[in-house]
């Protein structure tokens, strides 16, 4: 098991249509960074948000599609207010190898503005854009800029191939296009 390189990446990338589209080459000139990176890739944050409706004194339940509203943006850059979130995408699609796990962190640019996505892993054989939650923990409001990076994701390889992929189980996040709310089977 180990974490893949940068020439894997851009070998899969390019043979597999692992990332689409796919910035071959780290992209770091007044922008949040974006592309390959030594050991992973920086993914992209879409033009597309969604912002949580949230009436005083209701409980949000994953369980009750009713309790989850969201109202729909898009726009080159928003201002998420102090201690707000949001649904977010990315601006790519991934097709992860069945031998694989990819992990997502938070930029470190964002996170020293008290900005963290929130991703989690993405599984062997899952495809789609990535949507993630991002939190605003500090106490000022915050710009996010789309089109350029918010997550790297770590490729790591298995030793062996899973017994069950994400693809096998019929995952419910399976080919996402578009943001995706909660969903219970």
């Amino acid at each position: 098991m180990g974490v893949k390189p940068d020439h894997w990446i851009r070998k899969m990338a390019t043979e597999a249509g692992m990332i689409e589209p796919f910035a071959a080459e780290g992209v770091n000139r007044g922008v949040v960074s974006y592309g390959v990176s030594a050991y992973g890739y920086d993914m992209r944050l879409a033009d597309e948000f969604h912002f949580p409706l949230e009436p005083e004194g209701q409980i949000i339940d994953p369980k009750d599609k009713a309790s989850l509203r969201y109202e729909a943006s898009r726009a080159e850059s928003i201002v998420l207010p102090a201690g707000g979130s949001l649904l977010a995408r990315s601006l790519e699609y991934f097709r992860i190898p069945r031998d694989v796990l990819a992990l997502c962190f938070g930029k470190s640019t964002y996170a020293r503005c008290g900005v963290f996505p929130h991703v989690t892993p993405l599984e062997p054989e899952w495809e789609g854009v990535v949507t993630m939650k991002i939190f605003n923990v500090s106490s000022h409001p915050v710009r996010i800029y789309a089109h350029e990076g918010i997550v790297q994701v770590v490729f790591v390889g298995a030793d062996e191939i899973c017994e069950t992929s994400y693809k096998d189980k019929g995952g419910k996040y399976q080919g996402q296009k578009t943001i995706t709310a909660a969903k219970i089977a």
